[in-house]
């Protein structure tokens, strides 16, 4: 069963977009966090982990640079 925070109308999901565009895990998990917020009862806390991948992913190719 789907949790409500991911159902859309569409005939696709966040995890479906992710390996289209062949998103790391990071990158995916930034996503999956700004489509789902706003859908459960803290949006902010939805944006403060997109918030944290997207640090996560800045921090990885700084190191590897």
């Amino acid at each position: 069963m789907v949790p409500e925070h991911y159902k859309t109308s569409n005939d696709f999901d966040v995890i479906d977009v992710a390996k289209s565009y062949g998103l790391n895990f990071n990158r995916g998990n930034i996503i999956k966090y700004v489509c789902r917020a706003g859908k459960k009862a803290d949006e902010l806390k939805d944006l403060l982990k997109a918030k944290d991948y997207i640090q996560r992913e800045i921090d990885h190719i700084i190191s590897i640079k």
